[in-house]
């Protein structure tokens, strides 16, 4: 009886064997995931893959090459500086940054903004991850720009273009470090070419708008052209407190950091050539309402004692009016023209003291009542923020 249990007992065990190795791979259903995979007699997957690599377009080209050529030249800025806390205890806060090397010696542009306050050093980072130690050879807060200096080998500088010609609808490109993320190209197309003002509320003449994506860390960054040279230094958004791109973004034209560069590398500061005025821009219906000679202009209200203006002999107001609240005073020079070049606005004056340094010469026209008259005026330094 046992011997046949024990029978019995291994041909149940041997045919449920059988049956599960043996007949459920001609019995497998449709949906069996094995048979997807190539398991027993299901259809193998078959992949269709490229047999060549790809070709890229003339744009992809284009954009590919830009982007190895110029990522070398540009670095990313780390400035510390010690804050108080609450309890008034000193913390130190870190701030972040690009910038692009312009030459050899290790001469590095940036933002002013992006090195302001760093009391606790400030690190540059290359593009093959050394790090290096950074001094301020020189910064223009007015300009927003800063000149630092790296002791590095081998460095890579990048080519300047020229600012003053660039068309809107031109094709941009921008590398820098959004959000600490190294190494970021953007496209875009520049938007428009207008007058801003910078954080600090000093005008950018000319400034590069562009819908390229610029985010926090793209600050000081180039602006290239479709060749890989730089045309502008990535500034500032137009983010409406969102602190990210909203396709609005603004650069300070090279031609403006060009026209600096020399007064930070000689005397670490910019001689900021000045009229030595407080000016007033005069419309139509204002210089209507006043009985002036002209329909626009920049009203003198007052001269700086001993400033350019004052030794040319240029003269400001005597009276005093008000247009609404704000108090100006009436019976000053109208400057109408510097130069030959209209002025409308102290923007127009701005512009024009771009391209000036302290000692030149520049050829001031007034109207003095219905008198046209020109002075010959030596720039002085700007010590405040006057024209």
């Amino acid at each position: 009886m046992r011997l046949r249990r024990l029978l019995l007992v291994v041909l149940i065990v041997g045919g449920f064997w059988w049956a599960t190795s043996h007949l459920h791979r001609g019995f497998a259903p449709s949906w069996d995931p094995f048979s997807l995979l190539g398991s027993g007699s299901g259809s193998p997957l078959e992949l269709t893959e490229a047999h060549a690599a790809p070709a890229y377009t003339s744009d992809e080209l284009n954009n590919i090459n830009v982007y190895k050529r110029v990522l070398p030249s540009v670095v990313n800025i780390t400035s510390t500086a010690l804050v108080f806390d609450f309890f008034y205890g000193a913390v130190p806060q870190q701030g972040q940054g690009s910038g692009f090397i312009l030459d050899k010696a290790g001469h590095i542009l940036t933002n002013y903004h992006v090195i302001a306050g760093a009391n606790r050093g400030i690190k540059v980072m290359l593009s093959n991850k050394r790090e290096y130690d950074a001094t301020v050879v020189g910064s223009d807060k007015v300009h927003d720009l800063a000149l630092l200096q790296i002791n590095a080998p081998n460095l890579q500088p990048v080519t300047l273009a020229d600012s003053s010609n660039l068309q809107v609808g031109q094709e941009v490109y921008a590398i820098g470090n959004p959000f600490g993320l190294s190494g970021t190209m953007t496209r875009g197309i520049i938007s428009s070419i207008r007058s801003i003002r910078n954080q600090e509320g000093a005008p950018i003449e000319d400034a590069i708008q562009t819908d390229a994506a610029i985010n926090p860390g793209n600050s000081g960054g180039p602006l290239l052209n479709s060749s890989g040279n730089v045309i502008g230094i990535n500034t500032m958004i137009a983010s409406n407190g969102a602190d990210q791109s909203s396709g609005i973004g603004f650069a300070i034209p090279i031609n403006t950091a060009k026209a600096v560069l020399g007064d930070l590398i000689k005397f670490g500061r910019v001689m900021r050539p000045s009229l030595g005025i407080v000016s007033y821009a005069i419309g139509p219906d204002l210089a209507s309402q006043m009985g002036l000679s002209a329909d626009y202009g920049v009203l003198i209200q007052r001269v700086i004692p001993g400033g350019a203006a004052d030794r040319a002999g240029l003269r400001g107001g005597n009276q005093q009016a008000y247009v609404g609240n704000t108090p100006i005073m009436l019976g000053g020079d109208l400057i109408i023209a510097i130069d030959g070049q209209q002025v409308t606005d102290p923007q127009d004056i701005s512009a024009i003291m771009d391209k000036h340094k302290a000692g030149d010469t520049v050829n001031v026209t007034v109207l003095r009542g219905q008198r046209k008259m020109t002075f010959k005026v030596i720039l002085g330094e700007a010590k405040t923020m006057s024209l």
